[in-house]
């Protein structure tokens, strides 16, 4: 697609899907931990998505060569794994549409690690945005009733898996560049998808919690299922779609979407709207969209 044509009306409805799907997975983890660690929603999560993803992988394993594997298990891990851990770790204290909101400080800790790690350069633009997400992070993390601020370490958490995010993007970028987007993404989570499983059967009470026919541990069962068949399989493939009806601009474009979506789902469900999300989740995307923003040449 050139860059001065619209995206067709397909690709909308699925970005919007997308939205929808990165959206709920919040709500999902959230329905999920009811019933399951924090590391067995994790190990759950990643091996539901690793082997479902496999009919969409037969061929584009020939692309893959010995060199590439250690390479693709770092993604697996570090683009995956850890942070299904620490984003279940984080909802175990905060809110799910709190939760969505900070995931959106991925972006700027991506162009942040490049700076710093991989010494990509940096523009004023680009200091200005990430200086006014930082600024609506602090205020989602110390957000509170009563006008208040107070502390929460367990954002911190979620901040650390933007951090996995931005590292795990930059280490594609710059270390990966011969491999298409599905294949590093969908062969990394095959590869780490097995340890996870034999981590699930034999390192946590799992089966046991399975032959005790408990119906409110089906259900938050079925909802992390939910989360890593569609969540990150069938999303992931959906993301690929769009990216080749339209392009990656158009498609980043969600990051400003699944925060929204999170917190109205939060609100639908009890949690508390307070006027510093508000404000925090405004900051973040403005410092997003200052960061990404690029003045077209005429």
């Amino acid at each position: 697609m050139s860059s001065n044509s619209q995206p067709p009306l397909k690709a909308w409805l699925m970005l919007m899907l997308l939205a929808l799907i990165w959206g709920s997975s919040f709500m999902l983890i959230k329905v999920g931990l009811t019933k399951l660690s924090p590391t067995q929603l994790a190990a759950i999560r990643i091996s539901s998505a690793g082997f479902i993803l496999l009919p969409f992988l037969l061929r584009r394993f020939k692309t893959v060569r010995p060199h590439h594997l250690l390479k693709l298990i770092s993604v697996g891990l570090v683009g995956s794994f850890i942070p299904a851990i620490l984003f279940s770790v984080a909802q175990t204290k905060l809110p799910s549409g709190v939760t969505g909101v900070l995931n959106t400080f991925t972006p700027l800790a991506t162009l942040l690690i490049g700076i710093l790690i991989f010494k990509q350069a940096l523009i004023k633009q680009q200091l200005i945005g990430v200086l006014v997400g930082l600024l609506g992070t602090i205020l989602l993390i110390t957000a509170a009733g009563g006008n208040q601020l107070q502390f929460n370490g367990y954002a911190l958490f979620v901040i650390a898996a933007t951090i996995c995010y931005g590292m795990n993007l930059n280490l594609i970028k710059h270390r990966l560049p011969d491999l298409g987007a599905l294949t590093i993404t969908g062969v990394s989570l095959f590869l780490v998808a097995p340890p996870a499983l034999i981590y699930l059967l034999v390192g946590t009470p799992f089966i046991e919690q399975v032959s005790q026919a408990d119906p409110a541990f089906y259900h938050a069962l079925g909802a992390v299922l939910i989360l890593g068949t569609v969540g990150t399989a069938m999303a992931l493939v959906l993301f690929n779609t769009v990216v080749k009806l339209a392009d990656t601009t158009f498609t980043s474009s969600v990051t400003y979407i699944i925060p929204i979506v999170a917190l109205i789902l939060g609100v639908l469900d009890g949690e508390p709207f307070l006027v510093a999300h508000g404000v925090g989740l405004v900051a973040i995307l403005l410092g997003v969209f200052i960061s990404n923003h690029r003045k077209r040449v005429s």
